[in-house]
């Protein structure tokens, strides 16, 4: 019964570290100047009532963010049309580099 608790629990270990895809901040940063017109350079929008500061989001939640703005789940035309054309690569990325912009 231990040995099968330990196997399983190792698969589900297993599993949950593969599921999450850690994005590159570097190359994340690069894809970045696209979204700092709206959302500031370094995370702090200059009208944030119209264009929300990033900085200090988590990287999954700028992930999930960016995924409903491109799915449509979000109700967005311009972030709709930003993020059409990211790859699952530029959004993990994104979502990196935001982690890394302090409040």
């Amino acid at each position: 019964m231990n040995k099968l608790m330990i196997v399983l629990t190792t698969g589900l270990l297993a599993v949950a570290a593969t599921s999450v895809s850690a994005g590159d901040a570097a190359a994340g940063k690069a894809k970045y100047a696209a979204c700092g017109g709206c959302h500031g350079a370094n995370g702090v929008s200059a009208a944030p009532d119209t264009n929300p500061s990033l900085a200090g989001m988590s990287e999954a939640d700028a992930k999930t963010a960016i995924m409903e703005y491109k799915s449509g789940k979000r109700d967005n035309a311009t972030m709709k049309a930003m993020t059409a054309s990211l790859s699952d690569a530029d959004i993990d990325n994104l979502a990196a580099h935001i982690a890394t912009l302090k409040k």
